[in-house]
């Protein structure tokens, strides 16, 4: 059969099984999400929302903020990192490239592909200064280039981290610096064989000593053969100053995002779910990261629902699958996660922003947001609230939200969209004065 013919057979699959839309009044979202019967298809139900354009328009923000374009024409923004003196560093790239081993991975390859950008991944850094704040940069310049679809940041005691999709490498950081250049040291490899999940997400503990890596799995539920999920589906440890690494969570699927909690000191990640058993199956969550816990994926899923399209079966291991803190809805997509600290935004003071990249297998779109998680005590505290909307016009995307990063010192909410390559900044009623001035390398070329 020609790949025509297959692709054919397989979008009219694929409408068909889009007669199971999904339910939009099912609340997923909160500590006990409402999960309905499995619903298995031969292909998702998909639909795409084809790129548009901003065409001079900006997203939605609640009245009285502020939503401002920083940087345009970028290639593929993923995460944000603020450096002490009021930088913005940038990661862009584009990873992965598994194999397309399955007629399913074909067809949903292809129809992915109708709503990306169709920029080619940078590979680098920029850094964005703005001294004067006025959301408008002085400056632009790439910070590092030659990177291998670079994706989560860290700065911590005058070294800058950044995770590659197969290392983990450290560079040395001046303060005002404007370009790094070299290779950079790596700290440790990072699984990397396949990469279906190819983005390595990032957190430094508040103290520094210790650096978290995300790393998703190869597949949906193993269909690759479980020997290719060796250190996959699992968030790493690792000590800096050693280059020792070890398992601190597994069995979460794809942990796209982590943050630490600034009450608490807790670290926090957002993850992908499973696809391929219905519209409102399973939901992304929002969850603290408890050391040695396993999450379930793949013989379950939202704590000790089996899967039962995995085998073999594992009862005992999934006896042990502990339940996430907050579900965030079916196929949202979320990738960016970062807390409110200091005073926060009027009304958003304690809790998390989530970047929501937005579904593509099911037939209601959902996602394609920034929302809010309230918190009290360190703890998720009540319904999420949309921060930042109108990312889909008339059923068509003019972006898709990736990072999110809170500036305590600035008030001001810096996100990455990666569809229509802009870096968008969000203030509220009163955003603060620029707290530190530019670094001494101000200078630099």
């Amino acid at each position: 059969m020609s790949q025509r013919l297959l692709l054919s057979g397989l979008l009219a699959a694929s409408t068909l099984a889009g007669c199971s839309g999904g339910d939009e009044s099912l609340d997923q979202t909160g500590a006990s999400p409402r999960l309905p019967a499995l619903d298995e298809t031969l292909v998702p139900p998909m639909k795409i929302a084809r790129p548009q354009g901003w065409n001079g328009e900006r997203p939605t923000v609640p009245k009285g903020f502020t939503i401002t374009p920083v940087a345009t024409d970028l290639k593929i923004p993923r995460q944000i990192l603020v450096l002490p003196n009021g930088d913005v560093l940038v990661a862009e790239g584009s990873g992965g490239h598994a194999p397309k081993s399955r007629p399913k991975d074909v067809i949903a390859g292809y129809i992915k592909s109708l709503g990306k950008s169709s920029v080619k991944g940078g590979d680098r850094i920029t850094l964005l200064r703005d001294a004067n704040g006025d959301g408008k940069p002085e400056l632009r310049t790439t910070f590092i280039k030659d990177l291998d679809a670079p994706y989560g940041l860290a700065l911590v005691n005058g070294s800058l981290y950044v995770a590659n999709q197969g290392a983990l490498l450290r560079f040395a950081y001046s303060d005002g610096a404007t370009i790094i250049a070299g290779k950079g040291e790596e700290v440790t490899k990072l699984p990397s064989q396949i990469n279906h999940h190819w983005t390595k997400s990032l957190a430094a503990s508040p103290d520094g000593s210790k650096l978290y890596v995300g790393i998703g799995s190869n597949s949906n539920i193993g269909e690759r053969g479980l020997s290719l999920e060796e250190d996959r589906a699992v968030i790493w440890e690792v000590d800096p100053a050693t280059k020792a690494s070890r398992v601190y969570v597994s069995g979460i699927r794809n942990p796209t995002a982590l943050a630490f909690e600034p009450t608490s000191n807790m670290l926090w990640a957002v993850v992908n779910e499973r696809d391929e058993l219905g519209a409102e199956l399973v939901p992304d969550y929002l969850t603290s990261v408890k050391e040695g816990a396993f999450y379930g994926w793949p013989y379950s899923y939202w704590g000790q629902h089996v899967d039962p399209r995995v085998h073999p079966q594992k009862p005992d291991l999934v006896k042990s699958a502990i339940t996430p803190d907050y579900g965030l809805g079916s196929h949202v997509a979320p990738l960016g996660l970062s807390f409110a600290s200091g005073a926060g935004f009027p009304g958003f003071a304690e809790g998390a922003f989530i970047g929501e990249h937005g579904s593509w297998n099911r037939q209601h779109l959902a996602g394609y947001k920034v929302s809010f998680v309230p918190f009290a005590g360190g703890k998720p505290a009540g319904k999420p609230r949309d921060l930042v909307t109108g990312f889909i016009k008339d059923g068509r995307a003019r972006g898709r939200p990736v990072g999110v990063t809170y500036d305590a010192a600035r008030g001001a909410l810096w996100i990455a969209d990666d569809l229509s390559n802009t870096v968008w900044r969000v203030t509220g009623p009163t955003p603060l004065a620029l707290a530190s001035p530019v670094g001494p390398a101000a200078d630099q070329k």
